[in-house]
């Protein structure tokens, strides 16, 4: 088994990537690959609205002057996914958030890559914004109807400076606690993967019909 973690900070070696080798040790530990992708420094339009994904089926943004092809077909190949993103004004990073708009799409009008799949959300944080951060995180797991495994509390690691996250002991223990939790929902998929429901049809509405 394999988890794939995209981690949308600028500061390759920061805070954010911090929690994701946190993560990453645990779940050697019980014998998962891990491979984390660094995007957050990276050039990355937002989603133009084009549709060119939904008419095309092809599995591809229609954008391919950047990363985000190469690494959704990744993340299709992944049994696990996290998406890790530091506070920009209370909110997810610039370039993770046009990086998930598009990644997120593609993978759902493709057949829906990323359904049962285990996906989680790590924020790193500051001060403040980052239960905001983790939620928004989590309305794109939810919407790809993907397994989410808990922790003893969000999902939040603190620190300002590279490096300061590794004395947040509670923040730590959370991501160790949450690689655990992934870790048996990942063999508990394994096993009872012949008893997944249907995927129904989407039925899109909105407030005016």
């Amino acid at each position: 088994m394999k988890a794939v973690a995209i981690q949308g900070s600028p500061r390759k070696n920061g805070n954010t990537f911090f929690s994701l080798t946190v993560i990453k040790n645990t779940l050697a530990e019980e014998g998962i690959d891990f491979e984390i992708i660094d995007i957050g420094g990276k050039h990355i339009r937002g989603c133009t609205a084009c549709e060119k994904c939904y008419e095309n089926h092809n599995g591809q943004c229609a954008i391919t002057n950047d990363i985000v092809n190469d690494t959704v077909v990744k993340m299709k190949d992944a049994d696990a996914i996290i998406i890790a993103s530091p506070v920009y004004y209370s909110g997810i990073a610039g370039t993770m958030k046009c990086f998930l708009d598009r990644a997120f799409y593609v993978a759902e009008v493709n057949g829906g890559w990323f359904r049962h799949k285990v996906g989680a959300s790590v924020v790193a944080v500051r001060r403040t914004g980052g239960s905001m951060t983790f939620n928004s995180l989590n309305h794109y797991l939810c919407i790809a109807e993907m397994l989410i495994p808990t922790s003893n509390y969000w999902n939040v690691i603190h620190g300002l400076m590279p490096g300061d996250a590794a004395k947040d002991e509670e923040g730590i223990q959370i991501m160790q606690m949450l690689a655990k939790n992934m870790a048996w929902m990942l063999k508990m998929r394994e096993r009872t993967k012949e008893m997944k429901p249907e995927q129904s049809r989407k039925i899109f509405t909105d407030f005016i019909r």
